[in-house]
Parts: C-alpha cells; sequence; structure tokens
C-alpha cells in the first residue's frame, strides 16, 4: 500500500502537520485550485482572463511582491543522503548529497548564473527504506528544511520498477544489449511495465501537490520517469516540462524491439524540451519518431524542432558538464593533498607510471576489455614491464544480478594472470580497488596518473575525463607536493571510448574502439611516449572546454531554452485527445477552429450562388489507400452537389486530365482542374482548356533521366509522368533513407533546371516539377472570374484540401473575402459566407479544420442530403440524413 501522505504539503511545509521551526515562505502563489484555473485545463475560462485574474489579486492582495521564480527538478533519487538516528531516540538524520547532480545545478546556478532568486524544488525518492509510520515526519523534515518532497514507495513496487523494469529491460536494450536469452538483459514482462508507470503516476501526484502551473518550470531527468510527461500534461495541459535523458537513446532498429515503444516515444513528446549528450542520440531518437510516428523535423534557427499535433518540441543537445567549486574544493583539501603525497611515494619516487581507471562495476564499462589491453601492452612492450602500472578503481555497482557477479569474477580472475605473468618481487602490474573510495581520494588518484583510461562499451556521458582534466590542472598546494613552479604548464592524457556521450567534447583524447584490443593497447603506448610538448597543448585545450562548460552552463542554457520553448503557451488554444499512455495535447492558434457542420449547413441553405472546391488525395480519399479512384460512395455524393442548380462543384487535383476523365466519367457536372489546375474542365460533354499559356514540356528531357537514377537507387520509389508534370514518390521506401535522396535531388533537379520554365517542389514523400506560374491558386482565381464575368458573384464558398498545395487556394479565397468584406473590388459577394478547410490540425492558412477524410465525406455528404431534401424545414431544422451528419462531426470544443 502507497504511503498516506499529507494531500497539501504547504499546509504541512508551514506548521499546519505539527513540528518545530518558522514557517517557510510558501512554495507557490496560492489561488482558487489549480485544477479549475490552469489555462488549458477547462478550455470556457480561456474566454474570461479577467475574471481569473480578479481572483488572482483578490487571493494574493496580502503580497506585495511577484513570486519567485521556480524550478521543480524531478528525478529517481533526491539530492539528501538519510540515516537512522542511533540509540532509542529514532527518527532520521538528513544532508544534501555533495555528489548529486540534482544539488549541484542548483548551486552552481545561483553562484555564476543569474538565478540567486531561483527556488529549486526536489521531488524523487530516497535511498532508504523508511518505514510508513515514519513518512509524515521525514516529508514534513525534507519539505522544511531541504525543498524535498519524497515518493515512498512499497519495497515491492520499487524493487519491480527499479530492479525490473529499469535495470532489466530499459538500462540493457538503452545500451544496446537486447534480451535474446534470459541471460542477457530481462524479457518483457508486462507485470514490471504496469510497475514502471504506477511508479511514475505516484510522482505525478506528488509534484500536482506542490506545483503552480502558471508558473513554475518542471525539470525530469533521466529513463526512470520516461512517461512521467504523459501524467503532468494530462492534468496541466500547457505545463512547462523539460526532460533530459542521461543515458544513450539506442539506433531504431534497437529501440522498435520494444513492446511499449510508442507509448514512450509519445510521453515523451509530451514535455516541451527533450535533452540529449550527444547528437547521435538526438538523431536516434528523431528517426525512431519518424520511423514509428511518422513525425518529421526541422531546424528552426539553429533549434531542431518536431511539430507534434501543433506543439512545437524542442530538441536540446548539449553534454552535462562538472561542478568546478566542488571539485577545486576537495583539490583545497589538506587530506587530498597528504593521499598525493601519499601515492607520490608509492608510485613516482619509484620511477612508476600510472594508468588510472574509475569505473562502475558493470558490463558496460568495459573493464574486462581494459585489462585485456593492458596486458597486450606489456606483451608486446617488454620495455614498460616494471615501470607502467594500472590502478582499477571499481565503484559499487548501481544495479545487482548474475551479470554483474560475472563480471567481478572475471576482472579478478583476469588481475590475477596478469600480476602472476608479469609481476616482480616489488611491482605489481594492475592494482585492483573494489572497494568504495572518499572523493579525495579519487581526486588524488586523478593528480597523479599519467593516464586515464576510460574504455566504456556504451556509456551515457561519463564525467570520469572532465574530472581528471581538473584533477591534473591542480592547484598551488598541488604544485607544491609534485614540485612544480609557478610557470609550470599543465599536462593530461586520455584515453577514451568511442561509445560514450563525453568523446566528442574532448578532441584532444585519442578516441578507441574498446572492442579492438590492439588498438587500445596501441593508445596506451602512444599516450606513454607522446613528448610533454603535445600532452599540454592537448590538455590545454581540453581545460578551456572542461572549465567553462561546467554544469551550470548545461543547466542555465537548458533552462534558457526551456524557457524559449514555452513563450507562446498562453497564446494557444489546448486541448487533450487519446487516451492512457496515447494521450497528447492539440495546440493551435486561437483563430483555427473544428469546421461545425451545423454551421457550414445552415450558411448553405440560405445562399444560392455556392462554388465548392475539393482536393481529391488525403482529403476525398485518405493518402493510405491502397485504391485511389473513388467509391460509388463518393460518386453519388459528388453527383448529389453537382445537381443542385446553386451549387458550381469542382474536384481540383494533382492527377492528370485523363485520370480524372477516367474516374469521374459518371458526374456529368463536376468539375475537374487537373495537374495543380493548369487543366480545367467545367462540364462532362465541354473541352479541357488550361489557365496558363501552353509550354513546352522537352525540359522533361533533362528531368527525367535525373529521377531514373535516383528511382535505381532507392528502393521503393516510383516516377509518375504527367501530361505538363513529372513527379518522383518515395512513399514505399525507408524514410529516412528516401527523405535524404529527396532532398538530393531537388537540390540536383534545380540546378540541372534552372534555365527552364519549370519549378521543383518537395512534398509529402515526393519531388515534383511543374511548370512555373502553376498552381490551385491559380485555377481558383480563374473559376472565381468566371463567374464574375458572368455576372454572378458567389455568396458561398468551402474549400476544402489537406496538404502544401491547397494552401494556394485557402489564400485566393481568404484574400477575396476580406476584399469583399471591406466592400472592396473582389470576385465574392460582400456578404459571402466563406469556409477555408484543412484536413488535420496543424499550421494552414485555412481558418478550420477537419481530422480526417472521413468527417470530409460525412461534410460533403450532409450537404448533398440539404440539396436532395426539396421540403422546407421550418424553423431552420436540418434534413435527417444532413442532421445525422453533422451530430457525428459537429465541433464539440468551446471556442
Amino acid at each position: 500500500m502507497v504511503s498516506r501522505s499529507y494531500s497539501n504539503l504547504l499546509e504541512l511545509a508551514s506548521g499546519g502537520g505539527g513540528g518545530g521551526g518558522e514557517p517557510l515562505p510558501p512554495l507557490g502563489r496560492r489561488r482558487v485550485p489549480r485544477v479549475v484555473t490552469a489555462s488549458g485545463i477547462v478550455p470556457d475560462l480561456d474566454a474570461s482572463d479577467d475574471d481569473a485574474d480578479a481572483a488572482s489579486a483578490a487571493s494574493d492582495h496580502s503580497s506585495c511582491h511577484a513570486p519567485r521564480e521556480r524550478v521543480i527538478i524531478v528525478a529517481n533519487q533526491l539530492p539528501v543522503r538519510a540515516s537512522r538516528r542511533a540509540g532509542g531516540a529514532g527518527g532520521w538524520d538528513f544532508a544534501w548529497d555533495e555528489d548529486s547532480l540534482l544539488l549541484q545545478i542548483r548551486d552552481s546556478l545561483r553562484a555564476h548564473h543569474g538565478r540567486a532568486d531561483v527556488e529549486f524544488v526536489y521531488v524523487g525518492g530516497l535511498r532508504d527504506d523508511v518505514p510508513p509510520a515514519d513518512h509524515d515526519a521525514v516529508a514534513h523534515d525534507l519539505l522544511e528544511r531541504f525543498r524535498c518532497v519524497p515518493t515512498f514507495l512499497p519495497a515491492d513496487l520499487h524493487s519491480r520498477f527499479y530492479h525490473g523494469f529499469c535495470k532489466q529491460q530499459l538500462w540493457p536494450l538503452f545500451h544496446y544489449m537486447l534480451p535474446l536469452s534470459p541471460e542477457l538483459g530481462g524479457r518483457f514482462d508486462r507485470l514490471l511495465w504496469q510497475a514502471y508507470v504506477s511508479v511514475n503516476k505516484i510522482f505525478a501526484d506528488k509534484i500536482l501537490e506542490v506545483i503552480s502551473p502558471d508558473e513554475d518550470f518542471v525539470w525530469v531527468h533521466d529513463y526512470h520517469l520516461m512517461v512521467l510527461p504523459t501524467f503532468l500534461r494530462k492534468r496541466f495541459n500547457r505545463v512547462k516540462l523539460g526532460f533530459f535523458l542521461h543515458s544513450p537513446f539506442p539506433s531504431s532498429e534497437i529501440y522498435k524491439t520494444l513492446p511499449v515503444r510508442e507509448e514512450l516515444l509519445r510521453s515523451l513528446l509530451n514535455a516541451d524540451l527533450i535533452g540529449f549528450h550527444t547528437f547521435d542520440y538526438a538523431r536516434h531518437f528523431l528517426s525512431c519518431c519518424s520511423r514509428m510516428l511518422g513525425l518529421k523535423y526541422e531546424s528552426q534557427r539553429g533549434y531542431i524542432a518536431l511539430e507534434y499535433y501543433g506543439r512545437t518540441v524542442t530538441i536540446k543537445i548539449l553534454p552535462v558538464g562538472v561542478h568546478l567549486e566542488q571539485l577545486q574544493s576537495v583539490l583545497n583539501l589538506p587530506e587530498t593533498g597528504v593521499k598525493v603525497a601519499e601515492l607520490l611515494k608509492q608510485f613516482y619516487h619509484r620511477n612508476r607510471l600510472l594508468l588510472l581507471g574509475v569505473d562502475d562495476m558493470d558490463i558496460f564499462k568495459g573493464i574486462s576489455l581494459k585489462l585485456l589491453a593492458f596486458e597486450q601492452l606489456l606483451m608486446q612492450h617488454p620495455e614498460w614491464r616494471g615501470r607502467v602500472l594500472l590502478v582499477q578503481i571499481a565503484n559499487p555497482a548501481r544495479g545487482k544480478g548474475k551479470d554483474v557477479k560475472e563480471v567481478q569474477e572475471e576482472s579478478d580472475a583476469m588481475v590475477k594472470r596478469i600480476n602472476d605473468a608479469f609481476g616482480q618481487p616489488d611491482y605489481q602490474p594492475v592494482i585492483l580497488i573494489d572497494k568504495p573510495l572518499q572523493f579525495y581520494e579519487r581526486m588524488a588518484y586523478y593528480v597523479v596518473a599519467e593516464c586515464c583510461l576510460v574504455t566504456a562499451v556504451r556509456d551515457g556521458m561519463n564525467l570520469i575525463p572532465y574530472e581528471y582534466i581538473i584533477a591534473r590542472q591542480g592547484n598551488e598546494m598541488i604544485d607544491r607536493i609534485l614540485g612544480l613552479g609557478l610557470s609550470s604548464r599543465k599536462k593530461s592524457m586520455l584515453v577514451v571510448s568511442e561509445f560514450i556521450g563525453c568523446s566528442p567534447s574532448l578532441s584532444g583524447a585519442i578516441r578507441v574502439n574498446p572492442w579492438n584490443i590492439d588498438s587500445v593497447a596501441d593508445a596506451m603506448d602512444s599516450a606513454l611516449e607522446m613528448p610533454d610538448g603535445e600532452k599540454v597543448l592537448r590538455h590545454e585545450k581540453h581545460h578551456r572546454y572542461v572549465s567553462t562548460h561546467d554544469v551550470g552552463y548545461w543547466a542555465n542554457s537548458f533552462l534558457q531554452d526551456l524557457e524559449r520553448t514555452c513563450l507562446d503557451h498562453n497564446r494557444r488554444r489546448c486541448w487533450g485527445i487519446g487516451f492512457g499512455l496515447k494521450f497528447r495535447v492539440v495546440a493551435l492558434d486561437p483563430n483555427f477552429k473544428k469546421l461545425a457542420v451545423e454551421n457550414l449547413v445552415s450558411a448553405y441553405r440560405r445562399t444560392t450562388k455556392r462554388i465548392i472546391l475539393l482536393d481529391y488525395d488525403g482529403t476525398l480519399m485518405p493518402q493510405t489507400s491502397f485504391g485511389k479512384s473513388p467509391t460509388s460512395k463518393t460518386i453519388d455524393i459528388l453527383n448529389s452537389l453537382c445537381r443542385d442548380k446553386n451549387n458550381m462543384v469542382f474536384l481540383v487535383s494533382t492527377k492528370s486530365r485523363t485520370t480524372l476523365n477516367e474516374w469521374f466519367a459518371p458526374c456529368e457536372n463536376l468539375g475537374l482542374a487537373a495537374e495543380h489546375g493548369y487543366f480545367l474542365r467545367l462540364r462532362r460533354d465541354e473541352e479541357w482548356e488550361t489557365c496558363v499559356p501552353v509550354i513546352d514540356c522537352s525540359w522533361k528531357q533533362i528531368a527525367e533521366p535525373v529521377m531514373k537514377t535516383y528511382t535505381e537507387t532507392t528502393d521503393g520509389s516510383t516516377i509518375e509522368d504527367k501530361e505538363t508534370a513529372i513527379v518522383w514518390s518515395y512513399e514505399d521506401a525507408d524514410p529516412d533513407f528516401g527523405s535524404c535522396q529527396a532532398k538530393e535531388l531537388h537540390d540536383h533537379l534545380e540546378s540541372v533546371l534552372s534555365n527552364e520554365p519549370v519549378s521543383v517542389k518537395a512534398g509529402l514523400n515526393h519531388v515534383e516539377v511543374k511548370p512555373q506560374g502553376v498552381s490551385k491558386g491559380v485555377v481558383t482565381k480563374r473559376i472565381l472570374s468566371m463567374m464574375q464575368d458572368r455576372g454572378d458573384l458567389p455568396d458561398f464558398v468551402l474549400c476544402v484540401g489537406d496538404d502544401r498545395s491547397d494552401e494556394d487556394m485557402f489564400e485566393v479565397i481568404t484574400t477575396a473575402a476580406a476584399a469583399a468584406a471591406a466592400r472592396g473590388p473582389s470576385s465574392l459577394h460582400p456578404e459571402a459566407e466563406v469556409f477555408a478547410c484543412t484536413v488535420g490540425r496543424k499550421p494552414s492558412k485555412a481558418k478550420y479544420y477537419l481530422d480526417d477524410p472521413a468527417d470530409i465525406v460525412r461534410l460533403i455528404q450532409g450537404l448533398a442530403s440539404v440539396s436532395d431534401d426539396q421540403a422546407p424545414h421550418g424553423g431552420g431544422a436540418l434534413p435527417p440524413a444532413a442532421a445525422a451528419a453533422a451530430a457525428v462531426a459537429t465541433d464539440t470544443i468551446p471556442r
């Protein structure tokens, strides 16, 4: 059973729960309940901001200053250490964990990045199991003294969450280990997944107890809480939410094996900003979004962004840094100097060179590979025997299981073998330290190490190289112990794996493939043989980077981007759709509305000169349909519309006129515009005319061979040759490769056709070459002009489309409507009812949208029913079929 915690931690912190101490300032401005007032929860409230502001002022009348900026940092573990009080007194003692990244974020931001007044609140778990009887007292103490909100988990739930799903399934998979057998990572277990989701929900509930959603920023850390964004976004549609992944993100080929792959992706996309250490990790995530969710990303003024249901999700790429002040303070400790002197006496006074490895004892840190490479070094270079030794500090593993035990046993056996083979009476080649060291002891080892070796086979970031560089820079006390003068230039050497997050930022390091034992051994030899002058230059380059890109720089950059990404939150209309972990928020411009079918039908009935412009692919026919020809139902609906003498109905398509003639032969009065409107036909028995001057299509002889080359090299791509245009489609190709080839083809065609009267356009899964000046906008102008020439000014216009080519139609009719409303020259009636509607909720020049082609068909069917119904309907009642269609597609979102 989950802990019975206080439902209102604010009251508890201010002394309402008993306990001594002065009351704390409130964690946020208290108003009427947040669930009622938070933007995006109840959309009707968006229209009554004045009332909300008045309520806020009333509840805050006693406050004489604006609230402090506040960041809620959420992670699996709080940045505090807990210990039971000795003796019979009972209770708990708490202290800050100085090694915690979460604490370093706060301290560094307050000290150096202009955020001294920012309040930080932490939400997370404790390392120790606190009995339920102590939960309330511990929660009160942590909130009052540390601004920490603990999440108490039952032992069995925590085990299934952390040791189960996190460490047996997510962590191995993110480090490229597939569960091909029970021994190689855990097979997917639905019960463990349910525990993972349950714990994320508990974390979300704790955040809800303290959050002020209009002001606070929430920053969630790491793979333990990947579905947390969905729970927060569901409760507060406009929550300002960032997520940073500290582990690798695997390639799509690995990630797509996860049974809950889509749920995790969609949950992450409920954040506003998603951070990764390297471009590789971000690239893999974007590839997964593309391949599994069909999302496209683009660069927006230097920022990588995904459009997700109208929300912009920004991708941040920046490796975390070290806390310089903490490292320098440890270097200044007297015990650090004592330890350095001790190590110098143990090694350097005997003319020994020290190679250092510092790793957790787990299967991905490559300790055994490092030992094999060191053994190879001693075998191939006898001159180093007796002179070089490897000190391997093995930190306790964070997880547990059979694999950890095997790594320990293998490492012990290899150390024994190397020492037996190359050891001497006063020389032990490998020293394995498998007990916890104090941080100052580790810093002392950094100081005396000639080279630091990090050979992990996969690691999210790994800050060991950064710590080593700072330690080698030293200080006056360390320099004195080392016998260095004031003008001495520092030096260091790094051998790092290509597969760790810090590798791209350490350009002066020797990068190695840890699986290539010979290569790593050669790198060790090169590091030892390298001239001091070059070591100095490499060290200085690294130190400049590490000292300027510390943890504060990283955190400040992330928060700045989060603030920028959330700037337009209150300007957008938001509402949630979907159930469970597929929940997402739709965010659109306030003027962009779902088309209310009853309003459309009402306008349709009171007008007499109507134009209806319809796109075909993606509008009347879903893009994903295997067969593209219209159904008999579609033909019947179009014929019903066309029989109404008050209507002029046009199908404006990119298809060829031959295809349209064949498909819509049964539609006698349907107007057709083919190939983006290059050809126009008013009725079935009339001739096709051209809307622009006839051009020579000899340019096809240039474009077609180029397209054929790309078709041959891109499996799944095709060419469609129309009368006046030619299209290269990659709808059935690999999405990443097809997109890459499309960009190349687009540039290639623009180059070879630069002197031809054509334009090259990239669309959804295709590249098209067509004559210049041809667009759906041109044919729309032509149709309106024809009616104007006949003295007919349309008083009703419905224009529906789904892609970029249809935006030209929307622009023409909205411009004409604006001119008519202003009583200026226009091809529309001054009182014209104009409905420009796109398919899907996305940025558009249209004012309205419907969700999918099925909604469009129902809408057209409703209008056809009105036309077929000849009897008057008093009081504006809709015909039965129209009413049914309206009931299905009516906008239910308040406006």
